[in-house]
């Protein structure tokens, strides 16, 4: 592994930078940072375990809230959800996938819309004693 594991190598970037929307041409404000510089920004944060305002500007990646925002509009377009499945194919065809481990959870599998709802039950409880002050 890498001594710095933020730093987005030209194979993986060249499987993340077609997914990601392109900028739009009428974008109000400075040039923006380029998307290779966020995604690295991002994973440092991510892998760091900082706030997003703890960035530190002097690595290049833009400030906190740059990355932030860029990862919101990817998380919107569903870049990572692409990205996943791309990886996991990937893998799958190198072999390298133990598919008799793998488990399924909520966050990946939707639950049941219009499952029956228990019916409420009147209460068996003895009834509170009326006050007597």
């Amino acid at each position: 592994m890498s001594t710095r594991p933020w730093i987005v190598d030209d194979d993986l970037w060249a499987l993340i930078e077609p997914l990601l929307p392109p900028w739009p041409e009428k974008s109000p404000g400075p040039r923006p940072v380029p998307d290779r510089l966020c995604t690295q920004g991002i994973l440092y944060v991510l892998y760091n375990d900082i706030a997003w305002q703890l960035l530190p500007l002097e690595l290049g990646f833009g400030s906190g809230q740059t990355c932030w925002r860029r990862l919101d509009r990817w998380q919107q377009a569903g870049v990572f959800d692409q990205l996943h499945r791309i990886l996991l194919a990937e893998l799958n065809a190198a072999g390298e996938l133990d598919w008799s481990r793998a488990r399924v959870d909520g966050s990946h599998i939707r639950a049941k819309k219009g499952a029956p709802t228990p019916v409420r039950r009147r209460s068996t409880a003895a009834r509170r004693a009326a006050n007597t002050t």
